[in-house]
């Protein structure tokens, strides 16, 4: 399969989108899309976010926060129409060998990083590599890489040990970012000055991190696209609580925020002065997701994991936790990967007389006050994610289980649950992707029970079968059969029931009226804001 320019043109352009020269796909966030023309050079626009990330590149932690920064300043090999139709970026062409082990990716000509040095296919090479190496999803998504050939500066050649059908989906800059070679010195990745002062080939330049406050972001007049990005400056704003970033809207000092309390975006859309944008991140595909440490010696047990799914509404959380900015979940493979989705199996309605009558078979009877047993409840920083803790506490308690909740930021989250273990329930956001290999295998892969890493099997679930069938599932060429094999692990997941899917999450974002065009890629504020501008 030979997939070109002119290939890729003719696809976007019956799609009725911008030309694959332009490198990006124009999703406004209301209205009819803008001409280019159109558009207007010049000022800043300041983003407000709740957390602070803990990186800029994300190699070794794939948070939200970190991706959503990282990809104004580094690239991809590709980018991605909402149908998940490969587009230049980094590479503007490339030929896939008929047995799917070979892509050979052309690069841009002329691409310089922002401290002047060339981008080449040794980038591209070093990139690939370093993200199988350490990567939380890279160790997934390559894990058949054998090794990236460069014939010369403009050509890398990946070659792959076994088939890979998700790998030509997995190459965008916020999932496997671009990194330059230059800036890392040996194996010790992690040492790098790169990780908090990225150099990358992007639309905006890296210019300052002051902890605790902001991020600021510089227009790259070199950029490889003409005439963008039209924005003199992004500035990322960081606050303590989703109250202080409604603030900053409403008081003018910010332009745009996605990580507002639920309730204030309600109010703010119902109000009509600012601009409500809520959808799926259909390449994310983020889900609230509670996971059962299997390694408490009630959790083992699958009568009481499923007792548990039964003292919770999960319509309730969709409807009064996240004001309906979210979406019912029937599977742990995400609905809009359709050959591969089957919720028939997956059957855990609230039922809390179900519930207890569950745990009073299993020998779990209540004593003193009630209480049949304590669980110690973690979960992710955010607003929405504090609050599904307190009704979860609550649920819960009304079968006999009381619940003590853990706060902290997200560093202490990661510690607590992917190193230290110091919890029993954990309430988690977790990016289900763009293929269930890379999104939903983390979830249940024994790998990350020898190998710890950030998001990777929290529940310390180990089951031969669906790791087999995952594993025979990341080489299968043949869609039926890749498809019959997820339904038989969807199966096998929802009856075990490591972990609980409770929501699909949607990105609600609130906008001034006069920030355009903001989205231009399928991973929505992932995307590089390099067509974003600002009105009078």
């Amino acid at each position: 399969m030979v997939t070109t320019n002119d290939r890729t043109r003719r696809l976007i352009d019956r799609r009725r989108v911008l030309k694959a020269g332009a490198g990006v796909l124009a999703l406004p966030l209301a209205g009819a899309p803008v001409r280019a023309a159109e558009a207007r050079r010049g000022g800043t626009l300041t983003v407000v976010t709740q957390g602070e990330p803990r990186t800029l590149v994300p190699l070794f932690d794939t948070n939200t926060n970190t991706r959503n920064i990282s990809t104004k300043v580094t690239e991809g090999l590709l980018t991605y129409s909402a149908d998940f139709t490969p587009r230049p970026q980094l590479a503007t062409a490339w030929n896939v060998s008929a047995d799917g082990l070979e892509y050979a990716f052309t690069l841009r000509p002329g691409v310089k990083w922002h401290d002047g040095a060339d981008f080449t296919s040794a980038d591209v090479q070093f990139s690939l590599q370093a993200l199988q190496k350490v990567g939380p999803r890279g160790r997934i998504s390559f894990a058949n890489l054998a090794r990236v050939e460069t014939p010369d500066a403009l050509t890398a050649v990946v070659k792959l040990s076994k088939p890979t059908p998700y790998f030509l989906k997995a190459l965008s800059a916020a999932e496997s970012p671009i990194l330059p070679r230059h800036a890392y010195q040996g194996d010790n990745l992690d040492s790098s000055a790169n990780n908090n002062a990225p150099i990358g080939t992007g639309p905006f330049i890296f210019d300052e991190w002051k902890r605790g406050s902001h991020i600021s972001l510089r227009r790259n007049p070199q950029y490889w696209r003409p005439e963008r990005p039209y924005l003199d400056r992004v500035v990322v704003k960081f606050v303590a609580d989703p109250a202080a970033a409604s603030a900053a809207l409403e008081t003018g000092e910010a332009d745009a925020s996605g990580t507002l309390s639920l309730a204030d975006v309600k109010r703010l859309a119902d109000g009509g002065k600012f601009v409500v944008s809520s959808q799926r991140d259909a390449y994310l595909n983020n889900a609230a997701v509670l996971e059962f440490s299997l390694d408490n010696q009630y959790l083992a047990q699958r009568a009481v994991r499923h007792a548990i799914a039964r003292t919770i509404d999960r319509d309730f959380i969709r409807q009064w936790i996240y004001y309906g900015y979210a979406s019912q979940i029937r599977s742990p493979i995400p609905e809009v990967l359709s050959s591969y989705f089957d919720p028939t199996s997956f059957d855990h309605p609230f039922n809390l007389d179900e519930a207890n009558r569950l745990l009073d078979e299993a020998g779990l009877k209540r004593g003193s006050g009630g209480i049949r047993f304590a669980l110690k409840l973690t979960f992710i920083p955010g607003a929405a994610f504090k609050a599904t803790a307190g009704y979860l506490r609550s649920a819960l308690g009304r079968a006999g289980i009381r619940v003590d909740i853990l706060d902290g930021d997200l560093g202490t989250f990661i510690k607590r649950v992917y190193y230290d273990r110091d919890f029993d329930i954990n309430l988690n956001g977790l990016g289900l992707l763009f293929d269930p290999t890379v999104g939903v295998q983390r979830i249940y892969w024994s790998d990350g029970i020898k190998h710890p890493l950030p998001y990777v099997n929290a529940a310390h679930y180990n089951n031969p079968a669906v790791d087999g069938l995952f594993r025979q599932a990341s080489i299968e060429p043949d869609e039926a059969r890749r498809a019959d094999q997820f339904r038989q692990i969807q199966k096998i997941a929802s009856d075990d029931l490591p972990a609980l899917p409770l929501v699909a999450l949607e990105t609600a974002l609130v906008s001034n009226a006069r920030v355009r065009d903001l989205y231009n890629s399928v991973d929505l504020t992932a995307g590089d804001f390099s067509d974003a501008w600002l009105d009078r």
